[in-house]
């Protein structure tokens, strides 16, 4: 049942929804709770990181339909808990001071840059790090959907920077609040186009290794990486069509005071 491509795609959605929501939910609850609550909860998610680790290491030398799941979910904890800490504002960047206004040019996007320099390059030491524990070995499907949620995210914060018609804010956490003063919400621009044609082509090719397939292993993993790059993609269409994504996991977020509400509507 598992070396089914639909199982191996609705997998892959339900990890993107489940992670996802998971992160919201502690970043959620680590604002309402007491001072040093974000930095607690990245500590105290450190296991998770080291099994996502442990993980990929063991399922990369063996392609099997098992090791295609277990490297596929690795490195969606990987890539989670270098987000989590973001999010909660642990490992972000120097620059912790909204925009100021007017600022424009190569001197907004430097000042945008230090917002989130570590982020970027722990999302980069990471890469090399999977890079590392998947070279020679027969199962790379982890190593390619850590690149494509890299890639993903990269445009994503490029086309929030240089302009979109529809940003989400209403899951940005309390110590991100200075991110909205760089984002740009207006008609969309070249960036788009690149990042949402990059990332159709990427699904489609996916989708072609997919069909083209022979052994159950490889089935899962190009099911599993055409499903993270379709909804990568439409992640990034959900910056222009308007639509109540946000719906998704706001049922299951607590509420936040109505004074720290901040609107909108998407995320990870």
């Amino acid at each position: 049942m598992f070396a089914s491509p639909w199982i191996a795609a609705v997998f892959a959605i339900f990890a993107w929804w489940f992670f996802t929501g998971i992160i919201l939910l502690v970043v959620r609850r680590a604002d309402r709770a007491l001072q040093g609550a974000h930095q607690a909860a990245v500590v105290v998610s450190v296991p998770l990181l080291a099994l996502g680790v442990a993980g990929l290491v063991m399922s990369t030398h063996t392609l099997t339909v098992a090791n295609t799941y277990i490297s596929f979910t690795s490195a969606l904890l990987i890539w989670g808990w270098i987000e989590l800490a973001f999010l909660t504002g642990v490992i972000t960047g120097p620059e912790t001071r909204p925009c100021p206004a007017g600022l424009s040019g190569c001197a907004r996007f430097k000042r945008a840059w230090h917002t989130l320099s570590y982020h970027e390059m722990l999302l980069l030491t990471g890469l090399v790090a999977v890079t590392i524990a998947s070279m020679g070995s027969e199962n790379l499907f982890g190593l390619w959907a850590y690149v494509v949620l890299l890639v993903a995210r990269i445009s994503a914060k490029l086309n929030l920077f240089f302009g979109v018609p529809r940003i989400n804010t209403e899951f940005i956490p309390t110590p991100l609040t200075h991110l909205k003063t760089y984002f740009r919400q207006g008609n969309v621009t070249p960036t788009f186009g690149i990042g949402v044609t990059f990332l159709s082509v990427a699904t489609g090719c996916f989708a072609e290794r997919l069909i083209a397939a022979q052994t159950p292993p490889e089935v899962v993993g190009f099911a599993l990486l055409t499903a993270l790059s379709a909804l990568a993609t439409l992640e990034h269409w959900l910056m222009v069509i308007p639509l109540p994504d946000a719906k998704l996991w706001r049922w299951m977020l607590p509420t936040l005071p109505t004074n720290s509400k901040t609107g909108g509507s998407n995320e990870l």
